[in-house]
C-alpha cells in the first residue's frame, strides 16, 4: 500500500470571479441592486471595471476591450443547464427569490428545483448572458 502524499498546494477559499461585460451600468444594477451585493473600492487598474462583495467572495467585472475577450460566453441551446458553465451563490430562500425574480419580470432560466443534494435551486442570466445559480437549504 502506497502512502497518500499531500498537495504542496492548498486552496483555502475563491477569492473572486472575473467576468467581462458589455454595460457595466446593467451588470452595476444586477449585482447591486438586484442581488444585493455591496459595491467596494477597486484599485486604480487602467481599464474600467466595479468590484462587488458576496460574503467572503468578490465579483470583479471588466469592461469588454480589445484585451479582455468578447463579454458573453457561448453556451449551445441544447446544453442542460446545470451542467454547463455557471457560478453559484447562496440565497436565504431559493423559492421567495423565484418569487421576486418573477415580480420584476427577471427570467428564470431554469427552476426552482431540488438538487439531488437537499438544495432548491434556480438559474438566471446576468445581462451579458452568465449563467448564475442562486440556492438555498430552506
Amino acid at each position: 500500500m502506497s502512502a497518500v502524499k499531500a498537495s504542496p498546494i492548498c486552496v483555502k477559499q475563491i477569492d473572486h470571479v472575473t467576468l467581462v461585460v458589455k454595460d457595466m451600468e446593467k451588470s452595476r444594477q444586477f449585482y447591486v441592486d438586484l442581488l444585493g451585493m455591496d459595491e467596494v473600492p477597486r484599485p486604480a487598474f487602467g481599464f474600467p471595471g466595479l468590484w462587488f462583495q458576496a460574503g467572503a467572495t468578490q465579483i470583479h467585472l471588466i469592461e469588454e476591450h480589445e484585451e479582455s475577450g468578447p463579454a458573453k460566453i457561448f453556451v449551445p441551446e441544447k446544453c442542460q443547464i446545470s451542467r454547463t458553465r455557471h457560478f453559484a451563490f447562496e440565497v436565504d430562500d431559493a423559492m421567495t427569490t423565484a418569487e421576486v425574480l418573477n415580480e420584476l419580470d427577471v427570467p428564470i432560466a431554469a427552476g426552482p428545483k431540488n438538487r439531488p443534494d437537499g438544495p432548491i435551486q434556480l438559474y438566471i442570466n446576468d445581462p451579458d448572458g452568465n449563467l448564475v445559480e442562486l440556492f438555498s437549504f430552506a
